[in-house]
């Protein structure tokens, strides 16, 4: 049985373009949420994007990551393929909460990198799970999946509760002077596929 219900639904027009959207709950989290566009499909694949909430980033432009571009990259390419998802995770900070997320903030700013920033006050450097996500897409009638990441942790998740990816469709921004550093250690110390020069990041 499904841990969690879609418990509203409506239009969304954007800047963007228009979306469906739906808001889910469930699974003792706060509330998700999926946009689409088109004809969801179980057999044939739809491109899905996977972004958890940055509040800094999505809302207040931060630029210390690279969130809130990925986001609008995101809304464009599935609007320009004509049909996809974006579900918007409610897992701040890589899973830590806000405001453990703006303690490690203080700490980077003391010369700490985000992982060691983490580390330092005894939280994990990803404390994600995309359980949500995967039923989220089936109760959607998603079967396989053009995934938009860098991430080859995010498909070994979705794969590990059942998702079919059959594509990494890469999601890459320019770097920035502020988040050049934080991009890299995504890339160094995190295994994301950024194509960035690598650096010492410790």
């Amino acid at each position: 049985m499904a841990s969690i219900a879609r418990v509203a639904e409506a239009n969304l027009p954007t800047r963007y373009g228009s979306f469906q959207v739906a808001v889910y709950t469930g699974g003792g989290q706060p509330e998700h949420v999926a946009l689409w566009i088109g004809e969801l499909s179980t057999t044939q694949p739809t491109l899905v994007r996977l972004h958890s909430e940055c509040l800094t980033g999505d809302v207040l432009i931060s630029g210390r990551c690279d969130c809130g571009e990925q986001l609008e990259a995101s809304l464009i390419e599935i609007q320009r393929v004509g049909h996809g998802v974006l579900l918007y995770l409610r897992q701040e900070g890589r899973g830590i909460g806000l405001a453990n997320k703006i303690r490690a903030y203080a700490l980077q700013e003391q010369g700490l990198d985000t992982v060691d920033a983490n580390r330092a006050l005894g939280l994990p450097d990803d404390l994600r799970d995309y359980g949500i996500a995967a039923e989220m897409l089936r109760d959607l009638g998603v079967g396989s999946v053009r995934l938009l990441t860098n991430n080859p942790l995010k498909i070994d998740n979705l794969r590990a509760h059942g998702i079919q990816i059959i594509e990494r469709v890469p999601l890459l921004i320019e770097p920035n002077a502020t988040n050049i550093h934080y991009l890299r250690v995504k890339q160094d110390r995190m295994g994301h596929l950024l194509n960035l020069a690598a650096s010492n990041t410790r």
